[in-house]
């Protein structure tokens, strides 16, 4: 809102009107503005919440070795996040921008989906929303998103192109801008991928392009459904996710900056991607909103964020990798989200394959893989992965998984110069 008043008003010489032109402004301002939202907010939600019984009965009866009891505290603090975000979006960010507009409906119907299971858990039903219910909204966004990405005119990149000069390469961008399928790998040197490619056997025409565009939205389809998912199953410690999903916004935000600067995108050898600024200036209000978060849901935690901000901070990170074209990065830079589902898969199959041999067999003592760290063996279990024999406590795996995180987002800022 402010960008477009700010606009509109630079006709009459108003001092300091022409700062929220600039990105870097609007951006540091959401940050800002949606970390004091998200401390201040918080503090009321708590009270509001614990004043009507919103309480998670699951967590009362989770088990913690060294005997911490986490009774009488507040589930779905993922609204705080959802308005610390939407607040200073809304104020601060370009609202004709396609990217930004997609982000803002990712972040209001995953917290939808999420604050309707959050709401059937504290009516009784402790499974919460079926999980059919839930993976249908999921999918249908992730259609929106690729055919959104696929019909605007908005979404388009200017990409590579390498010319000899003597003895030097030197990268430049085309003047053209077009659709493109094209995305990032990592580790090579000519780090393109089309997904067109694939059906090269077609030909060259419309209906080749035309399987490129719906192989992305397949492959945009299951990385939001993905990385949601895994998102949600992080969500089992005080801080966990927030703290996880706060250095994942801070990456991914350095990739949008670098995406949409043309002399960065140009050294650095990747595609530039016209309108990518704002979604520096959605994740800086992300970043804020997870950060101010933690004042309250770090060790021991006030409020739980539930799956009304896990499934939506998952949604974000999804849509903002494909948003760039840095979703092949995702497997690095949510490596945690990653190791937390296949843990869980496993988990369920060694165990089938033990139960129909009368065996109770499982992989890690306790899934997700965070819970692993602090859960005592059962003497009648046999287990593939045993160590640590000792327990940790939640804080330490929680810091420990924190570190993870950051080594993760810095390998994958090095890909863009490691090929």
């Amino acid at each position: 809102m402010f960008y477009h008043l700010s606009q509109y008003l630079r006709d009459y010489d108003i001092p300091g009107v022409g700062m929220f032109s600039y990105v870097s402004f609007r951006a540091l301002m959401a940050l800002i503005l949606s970390l004091i939202i998200s401390m201040v907010a918080g503090e009321y939600f708590i009270k509001y919440m614990r004043s009507r019984n919103h309480i998670e009965g699951a967590r009362d009866a989770s088990i913690d070795p060294f005997g911490v009891q986490k009774k009488g505290v507040p589930s779905m603090g993922g609204v705080v996040i959802l308005g610390a975000v939407l607040i200073p979006a809304l104020l601060l960010g370009k609202l004709t921008n396609v990217y930004m507009n997609l982000l803002i409906i990712t972040l209001l119907w995953f917290g939808l989906l999420g604050f309707i299971d959050d709401k059937i858990k504290l009516s009784g039903d402790k499974d919460g929303m079926k999980p059919r219910y839930k993976m249908l909204g999921q999918l249908l966004l992730g259609t929106v998103v690729g055919v959104v990405l696929w019909l605007s005119p908005q979404a388009v990149v200017r990409e590579n192109v390498t010319q000899e000069i003597g003895d030097k390469e030197v990268v430049y961008h085309k003047s053209e801008s077009r659709k493109s399928t094209v995305t990032t790998l990592p580790f090579l040197k000519n780090n393109n991928l089309d997904y067109n490619e694939p059906f090269s056997w077609i030909g060259n025409g419309t209906a080749k392009r035309a399987c490129g565009w719906v192989f992305f939205i397949l492959v945009t389809t299951f990385v939001i459904t993905a990385v949601s998912n895994g998102a949600n199953l992080n969500d089992g410690m005080d801080g966990m996710c927030a703290g996880n999903s706060a250095i994942i916004g801070s990456a991914l935000g350095i990739l949008a900056y670098v995406s949409g600067h043309i002399q960065f995108a140009s050294y650095l050898n990747v595609m530039y991607i016209p309108g990518t600024e704002e979604v520096v200036v959605f994740l800086c209000a992300f970043v804020g909103s997870l950060v101010g978060f933690l004042w309250y849901n770090a060790y021991p935690a006030k409020v739980f964020m539930g799956d009304t901000g896990s499934l939506a901070i998952g949604g974000v990170i999804a849509v903002t990798a494909v948003i760039i074209h840095k979703e092949l990065l995702l497997p690095i830079l949510c490596g945690i989200f990653l190791m937390e589902s296949i843990s869980v898969m496993l988990q369920i199959a060694y165990a089938k394959k033990g139960n129909k041999r009368g065996l109770k067999w499982r992989v890690f003592k306790r899934a997700p893989f965070h819970d692993h760290y602090r859960t005592r063996m059962e003497a009648d279990v046999k287990y593939l992965i045993t160590r640590p024999k000792g327990l940790l406590f939640e804080s330490m795996i929680t810091t420990r998984f924190w570190i993870v995180t950051i080594i993760l987002a810095a390998i994958t800022i090095l890909t863009l110069k490691i090929r």
